[in-house]
């Protein structure tokens, strides 16, 4: 049975937890409300995920070796205090910088924590067959927090100012906290070991592969989390959540519409689709002036998005060991991780010597480069 109990109560857990995270694609704007530049918003924004790439192989661990549901609650009980302490910071960026970057690093933990716990527990209880669309369908949830997240946080900042916004941040973690307790464990691992390390899991072929795609997929979505925001802003335009509602709406009918194509045709033949979608997505924001283009980017990348995420962790996780599956799902959402990382400091030196403009050709062009590894993996394969 692929909609269980289990499966519908993570899944709308999973909703409010995103959802808390998606309010902070407008953190870029208190930043720069602060005095941040871009290269800030690029350091401040991808230390995030920097820390979440750091501790993946203890994360990994301690998702196969004290269970998935316990190390969610970690995840969720960090998500749901860090928010509050962002109420500390006040006047010029300069004055709390460091401290705001610690804080960063540990938010991106908790983050990390609640990702390779919730989709390796949804692994473990959807059937086999219906691998690519029970994970596809479960991230509908993820994504339509996406949406919510934004444009609840950028009506809380307009109404509101910061402190409320960060408030709203916790109250959606403590739901999605609250939410998942009723759970029972999916995998309880009797040794309380593994039988193989992070780092060699990493080395397999096959998840080396996967990681390399899922970092040039995070470098793109370092575009989208951290620039949007601040592009539109600069462009005058005033509902800058239109993207992110685009974006998410695309990626949920995508899985609504698409979600068993994968299953039946296989990985091989969607992912280059996905990536040529994402990164086109991307490079029409060179185009930017107005609601349309914004709309259309966020179609785009959306719709990519929709079928990527599924199709990498499928295909990294299919046949193989349920008592290594944390390992495997932390190398590719730490891959992801990694990505955004890089990204966010990249496109942010990138967009303040060049402009925005060349930040997202940049950003487009690196799943461009994905598409291209892809292919020749596929006919290496063959």
């Amino acid at each position: 049975m692929l909609y269980s109990p289990s499966f519908i109560t993570m899944a709308f857990s999973n909703l409010f937890t995103v959802s808390s995270f998606g309010t902070f694609f407008l953190f870029p704007l208190f930043i720069a409300s602060n005095g941040g530049s871009k290269s800030d918003i690029g350091i401040i924004m991808g230390v995030f995920a920097l820390s979440s790439v750091l501790c993946r192989p203890w994360i990994s661990d301690m998702v196969d070796r004290i269970g998935r549901k316990k190390s969610y609650t970690i995840g969720c009980t960090i998500m749901s205090i860090l928010p509050l302490i962002y109420l500390l910071f006040r006047g010029n960026l300069s004055h709390f910088y460091l401290f705001l970057i610690l804080v960063r690093i540990v938010h991106g933990v908790g983050l990390a924590i609640c990702f390779t716990a919730t989709f390796t527990y949804i692994a473990d209880i959807v059937p086999e067959e219906r691998l690519n669309e029970g994970i596809g369908m479960f991230g509908v949830t993820g994504l339509t927090g996406l949406a919510i997240g934004p444009v609840i946080g950028e009506i809380i900042i307009t109404e509101f100012g910061f402190s409320v916004f960060f408030l709203t941040a916790t109250g959606m973690a403590t739901l999605g906290l609250m939410i998942h307790l009723p759970l029972s464990e999916s995998f309880v691992n009797d040794s309380q070991k593994s039988s193989q390390s992070f780092f060699t899991v990493l080395a397999k072929r096959k998840i080396l592969f996967v990681a390399l795609l899922a970092f040039l997929f995070g470098f793109g979505l370092a575009a989208t989390g951290s620039f949007v925001s601040p592009f539109a802003k600069e462009q005058g335009i005033a509902f800058i959540s239109l993207y992110y509602i685009s974006y998410s709406s695309a990626a949920v009918l995508t899985r609504l519409l698409g979600g068993r194509l994968a299953d039946r045709v296989g990985e091989d033949r969607i992912i280059p689709y996905a990536l040529t979608l994402t990164g086109g997505g991307l490079l029409i924001l060179m185009l930017l002036g107005g609601n349309s283009i914004l709309a259309l980017s966020g179609l785009m990348s959306g719709c990519g998005h929709g079928f990527l995420f599924p199709c990498l962790n499928s295909v990294a996780i299919r046949n193989e060991p349920i008592d290594i599956r944390g390992k495997i799902i932390g190398v590719f959402t730490g891959g992801i991780d990694a990505g955004a990382f890089v990204g966010s400091i990249i496109l942010g030196y990138i967009g303040q010597w060049a402009g925005f403009q060349a930040l997202f050709f940049a950003a487009g062009l690196t799943l461009f480069i994905g598409f291209g590894v892809q292919r020749f993996q596929v006919r290496n394969n063959r």
